[in-house]
């Protein structure tokens, strides 16, 4: 996939509403002509034109910190591109078997990010999680000029068993520009919608920052082990996006506090959300039907599995309205010897399968 050139891409974050809107649709080929004919407007010209990088306040430096990091650091702006990228594959996977596929229907896409329900949520998150991600493992790899690894963590176990050492992930780099990239432009709004949108930003950076794992090497003669040397890395990021759809199953609905200023739970007896929990202030559709004002796409079409009580079950998935099932032939290897040396015969048998798609 080719990149977008920096500013193009920069001048489509400063003209969007939702943010992280241009970086779902940055994932997907298909939608990559958007943000160019946006970018070829004259109301974005304008907008550059208007903001000249000079640091007129503190609200100004905040709004213009994306446009720093596009114009002064494409190579990290690379990153993020991959961020978003590695985040939707994550949300494809999680979403297979659910209503609402994490499609990258242009207009529907749209719709969905525009409203502030639990899907948002999560998409916020593993995004904010991806660009996490990727900025750290460039750091690592050395693809980066301005981080290396990380070197802060020294010393010995108590058990003087290991060291501290190697090559660690830079993770707080990688926490840091996904935090100037995503956040700034929203730091100083105080509404609810944008409140939700910086925690669940925050959850998806903290399930990379608070689950790096542990690995360690051996030294000693004849790999005796008399020593290890250990250092800090990124979780998979499968296991990432997992954990952060757990948070999504366990969502808490939100309404603004009495101050104003705060958020808590819309039920007061529901504990309030930690900083890793994903929020939410609006009721998702059920994604059973069409809908042009939600982007639901309906589930029309869907494959299902019709022995499951899941929500990959006909049942569900297909809202009532039944299903239909056609019987496939496949043609596949089978029977398949080894024959010294070396040799692979296999037979070709037909296998028929019964595919269940939603009415």
């Amino acid at each position: 996939m080719r990149f977008w050139s920096a500013p193009l891409f920069c001048l489509l974050v400063g003209m969007v509403a939702q943010v992280c809107a241009v970086w779902w649709a940055s994932a997907s080929q298909a939608m990559m002509m958007e943000p160019m004919r946006l970018c070829r407007q004259r109301r974005v010209r304008q907008h550059l034109e208007r903001n000249n990088f000079n640091d007129n306040g503190r609200h100004e430096r905040l709004k213009s910190r994306q446009v720093e990091i596009c114009r002064k650091e494409p190579k990290v702006l690379q990153e993020i591109v991959k961020g978003a990228q590695l985040g939707t594959k994550e949300c494809q996977h999680q979403f297979r078997n659910r209503r609402w596929n994490c499609t990258t229907a242009r207009k529907s896409l749209r719709k969905v990010i525009a409203r502030d329900t639990r899907e948002t949520a999560f998409v916020n998150a593993v995004v904010a999680a991806g660009v996490t991600y990727t900025v750290t493992q460039a750091c690592s790899s050395g693809q980066l000029l301005q981080c290396t690894c990380d070197k802060t963590m020294k010393g010995v176990s108590p058990d003087g068993d290991w060291e501290w050492g190697g090559c660690a992930d830079n993770v707080q780099h990688g926490y840091k520009k996904s935090r100037e990239f995503m956040d700034a432009k929203y730091r100083k709004r105080s509404d609810l919608k944008t409140q939700v949108m910086l925690h669940n930003n925050e959850a998806g950076r903290l399930s990379v920052k608070n689950f790096m794992r542990t690995e360690c090497k051996c030294h000693g003669l004849s790999g005796s082990c008399t020593l290890r040397t250990c250092w800090r890395k990124l979780p998979l990021f499968r296991d990432v996006a997992t954990r952060l759809k757990e948070k999504f199953d366990g969502a808490a609905k939100v309404i603004p506090g009495n101050d104003g200023k705060t958020i808590i739970p819309e039920v007061a007896s529901i504990k309030p959300p930690g900083r890793e929990d994903l929020i939410y202030s609006e009721e998702s559709p059920d994604f059973c039907n069409p809908d042009r004002v939600t982007g639901s796409l309906g589930t029309a079409g869907r494959v299902c599995n019709s022995t499951s009580p899941g929500v990959e079950g006909c049942e569900l998935l297909c809202c009532g309205r039944g299903y239909e099932t056609r019987t496939t032939k496949t043609r596949v290897n089978c029977h398949c010897r080894f024959k010294w040396c070396c040799e692979v015969t296999c037979k070709i048998c037909t296998v028929k399968k019964h595919v269940n798609t939603c009415r």
